[in-house]
């Protein structure tokens, strides 16, 4: 129950502006700063010539270079530093020896210089291809499937991005480096990138983008269909997940099955399981930051996607040449098989989920500078769940059961670019959530009405110094009915079974408040260092208490040229404020604090080669004024407390070997060895917490076979959750039943977790749309993984509860 309303997400209003911010940002740049380098600019681009045998096979690639550029413009070297193979690195060569650009200058001389460059290779019809200097978006925007062998529209399309990203400046001898397209080195210590090839191709996730969060390093596996986010040892409600600086209460429908925004709208997924900068708060655990994509500005375009599990329809397209719109939703039909497999595993139950979600759309370019977008999202899962027979321990557990969750969003976003150096974002969002539960004649019906307000500026002040600042603030009302008797949400043991106990209806209605501000810097005091102090402040008008979180991350790159090597590390504060449940009456305690974490980290990322590289990273998180709750039968009207008297830590060391994805690859090795414990109370003992997982493994690659033909596997090894058993049961006559006796608390543990997954996708082109068929194969070898423990009558037998068995989903995708 505690878990269940840990997952609600309270929110709050607050609507501020940073118009200084602007004056500064268009005031005219320092003499220092008009000296500053100044990238090359492509005058002339060519194709390069597709390789015969390679677009005959359907073949796309996409090539990396560094290019050496004289101080007339003209290219005096290439280097392939990223290859798809020989023939496509030579017909790229070819076409780069072709190009002329504007020099480099620095402090208005004309200098030598070298740029990353790439060229990528989609057979597209010619007058749709993509001219090198176009952002990648449009390259994304004029793709087409592939037309036939013979077709000679086929067309390579360079891309690049003319824009200089933080320049590197050599000797005079020498010319400068200037990042050209290389990707923003990122500022917090760790932040796993989920990219667009990897996306929808991980197996064991049906193409899911969010789901394949759980194969990075740190982040647990939850119990068997529970659809939880567990990272570093934290429990779920201490990771947030946002959408578009949005945050959502849940980001999985039903069971984990499916994510509640769908992969094909997403621009960016990042993943940051600690130490995040203090634009993200009011949370101790990790942050999920998900970004929507624009829609196509070229064409109508869509898709049409069906499977065991569901069907999602997509369209996009102009409807002006400043205005394009996105529409999406998605249905499930679980409820069609999932039903008969529970009744034929004898598990003596009906159920019907059912799940859908939808999302719309509209962006409007206001002006060169300013990009407008109106979104609206949203997500429904129900669950009924008919028990043939009453639980033979608690007949007040019996019949029916239901769970309804829902929520919607509506969000409306500015993206204003004050200058060349200045970046302004602002974000409003309305909507609600609901949460039901009910079983016999108990219950909780949960609704909230979020309004949520970001406002974000980020200036480059000069090339080693980058401020940003901004303000987070979140309103919401509530209005909770509770059905339940009193009892103490983290004791296992019980007076009696349910029924046998009085059940305390409470009511609670009201409102929180709770603004942030935050600001950081950007400094560069040395080449390949970035230091990034940080500090974020916080209000909660519920606990009437401000908290000041200081945060510091440090990269260094021992080695910035090829094969990288970069040290990493940071420290910070964390707070997160009480569930209202818990600091609002007539449920919560009046007065109890925010709940504090400290986070350490310090790792190292070596490359190999271009695409491989290797990430080592320990962490300690140090908990403290953690919120439990205590007994105190005749205080409250639920029996207990809620005090900030608990404790606990979380400590261990990640890895990930990655093969970054070329034309034709990409996988990784993820590995976490941690431990996370909890103490409750002073003088209270320290065990292992109930989200621990020793030793949590993950190895996956997937390989594009040729003619439209991809092959992926994924392998998952996790040590088995803990719980707490069953010493044995006591008659209570009163209740005519058994009641539990509990032992140690949380001290056995269930075997091991271990799972292959297997994808096989297959894609045909034709000049106008795609058709994709796959199969996703969950629990290829069959294995009855252990998900809990249940006990007979009087509690003197038990039995291993298995998950789901092999889970094969085949679908079709077809594109336009």
């Amino acid at each position: 129950m505690r878990r269940h309303l840990s997952s609600i997400r309270w929110v709050a209003l607050g609507v501020f502006a940073l118009s200084a911010f602007e004056s500064i940002a268009s005031a005219e740049p320092a003499a220092e700063e008009r000296r500053e380098v100044t990238a090359p600019v492509l005058l002339k681009s060519v194709e390069p010539v597709y390789p015969d045998a390679e677009r005959a096979k359907g073949e796309t690639a996409s090539v990396g270079l560094v290019l050496s550029i004289d101080v007339e413009g003209h290219v005096s070297d290439v280097s392939v530093v990223r290859s798809a193979g020989p023939a496509f690195d030579a017909a790229a060569t070819e076409a780069a020896k072709q190009l002329a650009f504007t020099p480099a200058t620095r402090a208005g001389k004309a200098t030598a210089a070298r740029i990353p460059f790439s060229f990528e290779f989609v057979l597209a019809p010619a007058t749709n291809s993509v001219s090198a200097g176009a952002a990648s978006d449009a390259a994304r925007q004029s793709e087409r499937p592939t037309p036939s062998a013979s077709n000679p529209a086929s067309a390579a399309k360079p891309a690049a991005t003319p824009a200089p990203v933080a320049p590197l400046v050599a000797s005079d001898d020498e010319g400068i480096d200037v990042d050209v397209t290389g990707k923003r080195p990122p500022r917090e210590p760790t932040k796993h990138v989920i990219e667009a090839a990897e996306l929808t191709k991980i197996p064991g996730t049906n193409g899911d983008a969010l789901r394949a969060i759980g194969s990075m390093p740190g982040v647990a596996r939850p119990p068997g269909l529970a659809g939880l986010i567990i990272v570093r040892g934290s429990a779920p409600n201490d990771t947030q997940v946002h959408v578009d600086g949005t945050t959502v209460p849940i980001a999985y429908h039903f069971g984990g099955l499916s994510s509640v925004v769908p992969s094909e709208m997403l621009e960016r997924l990042d993943f940051y399981p600690g130490n995040f900068g203090p634009e993200y708060g009011r949370a101790m655990g990790g942050v999920i930051d998900v970004g929507l994509r624009s829609p196509r500005k070229d064409r109508i375009g869509g898709l049409v996607q069906i499977d065991m599990l569901d069907a999602r329809l997509l369209a996009e397209g102009p409807i002006s040449k400043h205005t394009r719109f996105m529409v999406a939703g998605r249905r499930s039909w679980v409820d069609t098989w999932l039903g008969p497999m529970m009744r034929s595993a004898g598990l003596g139950v009906s159920v019907a989920p059912v799940y859908y979600d939808y999302q719309a759309m509209l962006e409007h370019d206001l002006s060169r500078a300013t990009t407008l977008r109106l979104t609206a999202f949203g997500s429904d899962d129900r669950l009924a769940l008919t028990q043939n027979t009453p639980d033979a321990t608690d007949p007040a557990q019996g019949g029916d059961l239901s769970l309804h969750t829902r929520f919607w969003r509506v969000q409306a976003r500015g993206d204003t670019r004050l200058s060349a150096n200045a970046r302004w974002i602002n974000t409003l969002s309305y909507g609600s959530d609901a949460n039901r539960f009910g079983t016999g004649n108990l219950g909780l019906d949960v609704r909230i009405r979020p309004l949520e307000a970001r406002s974000d500026v980020r200036f480059r002040i000069s090339p080693a110094l980058t401020a940003v600042a901004g303000l987070d603030a979140m309103f919401a009302s509530y209005d909770v009915l509770w059905k339940f008797p009193p009892f103490d949400l983290n004791s296992q043991d019980t007076a009696g079974p349910l029924f046998g106990r009085p059940v305390t209806p409470l009511r609670g209605q009201g409102n929180l408040f709770r603004p942030a501000a935050y600001a950081m810097l950007e400094v560069a005091p040395l080449r390949g260092l970035k230091l990034l102090p940080g500090v974020r402040a916080d209000y909660a008008r519920d606990t009437e208490h401000v908290t000041l979180d200081p945060r510091i991350a440090a990269r260094y790159d021992l080695r910035s040229e090829f094969p990288r090597t970069t040290l990493k590390g940071g420290v910070g504060v964390f707070h997160q404020p009480p569930e209202p449940y818990e600091s609002s009456e007539p449920f919560g305690t009046k007065g109890v604090q925010a709940n504090r974490a400290i986070h350490y980290s310090a790792g190292v990322e070596q490359e190999f080669t271009q695409q491989v590289e290797l990430s080592v990273e320990g962490f300690y998180k140090d908990l403290d004024q953690l919120v439990e709750p205590v007994p105190a039968a005749n205080a409250t009207a639920n029996g207990f407390l809620y005090q900030n008297v608990g404790s606990g830590r979380s400590y261990g060391t990640e890895f990930l070997l990655r093969y970054k994805p070329d034309a034709r690859f990409f996988g990784w090795i993820a590995y976490t060895l941690s431990r996370s414990e909890r103490t409750d109370g002073p003088g209270q003992a320290t065990h292992v917490f109930q989200y621990d997982q020793t030793h949590i493994l993950t190895a996956l690659a997937s390989v594009k076979l040729g003619r439209g033909w991809q092959l992926g596997g994924r392998f998952r090894y996790v040590t088995g959750s803990p719980y707490t058993p069953y010493a044995g049961g006591v008659m209570d006559y009163d209740a005519g039943t058994y009641s539990p006796v509990s032992g140690a608390q949380w001290s056995e543990r269930l075997a091991a977790f271990h799972q292959l997954d297997l994808r096989v996708d297959k894609t045909w082109k034709f000049n106008a749309w795609q058709f994709t068929a796959y199969l996703d194969l969950q629990n290829a070898y069959y294995r009855k993984n252990p998900e809990g423990v249940s006990y007979n009558y009087n509690y003197s037998q038990s039995s291993t509860l298995s998950g789901l068995p092999i889970l094969p989903v085949l679908g079709f995708k077809g594109e336009i």
